[in-house]
């Protein structure tokens, strides 16, 4: 019978010695802010993981659904219409600096009659600043949250939106010194800049057009969740206006950017005919000169053979026809 393995005891500590004891993990907190204020609650979760998750599913009463959509980080702008609250996912224009252009920034919200809970897939500076404006400033906080949850949802969404005009405005300028670029002879040079700012505008286009069919469902059913004695009708305007204000920047950025793309073209290509044009100017005048040098380089016998009289006449003659042709081509335009 074969011999069974021997089990490894456990030797004794000696004297003096201490046995180390398995200490356990220390338990994870979700990372959750939270402001209470005039019977409404806000919540902002930035980057949400499962721990976050589990910390909204114990709290609140969202579907399952709209929860697997706040973890995932490819959602398209939409709005989900429930009994108890309204599930909010817009997107907002980021400047990536690690990538040098402008990315996507997703912004989900819940809200519900007495709260509104944010959750920013990355930091956005808008959420980010009203926020602290409204845990800093208690006469701020008491203003805002007074109001309901409707009237903050349309604070922060139009806060978020005014944040995209200083960046249309950097646009803006960029495509101004582009212009400048191109007419003061440097159109090889913005090539690469001509191409990184139609990119950028159509990343920002990408960012802000499905947002229309979102702003326009939440005008339908903002009143759900606004305060009974506060209209917000031309509120809720104003955000769509701003939305469509973007819009047309966009379009016009668009259409100024197409423009300096061909105006740039057009400029190397009348540099390059001007180049041709030299270059075939001076072929053209030297043409008959080397036809004249050529006759009387032959190795045959040619009036004037060995007299030094022929050599300056012939000398003279072609001097006659480079000073004729210049002169013509200077009348016509052609140098």
């Amino acid at each position: 019978m074969p011999n069974l393995p021997k089990p490894r005891l456990r030797r004794a500590a000696r004297r003096g010695e201490l046995i180390p004891s398995v200490t356990q993990a220390e338990p994870q907190t979700p990372n959750v802010e939270q402001i209470d204020s005039s019977g409404l609650r806000w919540v902002n979760i930035e980057r949400p993981g499962a721990l976050e998750r589990g910390w909204l599913e114990e709290n609140f009463d969202f579907h399952a659904l709209d929860l697997e959509d706040v973890l995932s980080r490819n959602q398209r702008p939409k709005i989900d219409i429930y009994d108890d609250y309204l599930f909010i996912v817009l997107h907002f224009p980021v400047f990536d600096p690690a990538a040098g252009r402008l990315g996507t920034g997703e912004l989900d919200l819940f809200v519900g009659p007495g709260y509104m809970v944010t959750i920013p897939n990355q930091p956005l500076q808008p959420v980010e600043y009203l926020f602290e404006r409204c845990r800093s400033k208690e006469e701020l906080r008491e203003q805002l949250f007074s109001r309901g949850s409707g009237y903050l949802l349309y604070r922060l969404v139009d806060d978020s939106f005014d944040y995209c005009f200083p960046m249309l405005r950097k646009i803006g300028n960029k495509l101004d010194a582009l212009e400048d670029d191109i007419f003061e002879g440097r159109s090889e040079e913005v090539v690469r800049d001509i191409s990184n700012a139609k990119q950028e505008i159509i990343n920002f286009r990408k960012v802000i057009r499905p947002q229309r069919p979102v702003l326009r469902d939440l005008e339908k059913v903002k009143q759900r969740y606004l305060a009974t004695d506060l209209d917000l009708e031309i509120y809720f305007d104003d955000i769509v206006d701003a939305h469509e204000r973007i819009w047309d920047m966009l379009e016009n950025y668009k259409e100024v950017i197409e423009a300096l793309a061909e105006t740039n073209e057009s400029v190397i290509s009348h540099r390059v005919n001007d180049i041709l044009r030299v270059l075939t100017s001076i072929s053209v005048i030297v043409l008959p000169l080397t036809l004249v040098a050529s006759l009387w380089g032959m190795n045959v016998g040619v009036p004037g053979e060995g007299e030094a009289a022929a050599f300056w006449a012939v000398i003279g003659v072609m001097v006659a026809m480079l000073v004729g042709m210049l002169t013509w081509f200077r009348k016509r335009g052609w140098l």
